[in-house]
């Protein structure tokens, strides 16, 4: 839940979110590990927000957009959303993540290269028992 701050003149603003290192470090980590696995044809980081250019606002990617889209050597969708040690998903991206799933997809949360091999292997597991 966002919480919005009240500048002198009443104006609602929300507070700018801090840049999270461990999130960042994480992003690079899931991304190498991703792009070596042999189940993964490619993957790619979606970058989504807003930016001013000139005096218009400009936005990109779309609301619970995983940080990765990618995927599989099957045809299969892959979504995976990086999170720090203690990063929490905002009801969007569970949502996405839902869709992605729901659609046949593989969609999970990464906070470190061990989550994409244990998600990676079960899935390749269960391609080996069909």
């Amino acid at each position: 839940m966002s919480t919005l701050n009240l500048d002198l003149f009443g104006t609602a603003h929300q507070p700018k979110r801090a840049n999270d290192r461990k999130e960042a470090a994480a992003l690079v980590e899931v991304l190498n590990a991703l792009k070596a696995h042999p189940g993964v044809v490619w993957c790619e980081r979606m970058n989504s927000g807003a930016t001013r250019i000139g005096t218009r606002w400009v936005k990109f990617g779309f609301v619970g957009c995983p940080d990765v889209l990618g995927q599989l050597r099957d045809g299969r969708l892959l979504g995976v959303e990086v999170k720090s040690p203690t990063g929490r998903l905002r009801p969007e991206q569970t949502i996405f993540l839902d869709r992605i799933r729901g659609a046949g997809g593989v969609a999970f949360v990464a906070r470190d290269l061990r989550d994409v091999r244990r998600e990676l292997a079960v899935i390749q597991q269960e391609g080996n028992r069909a």
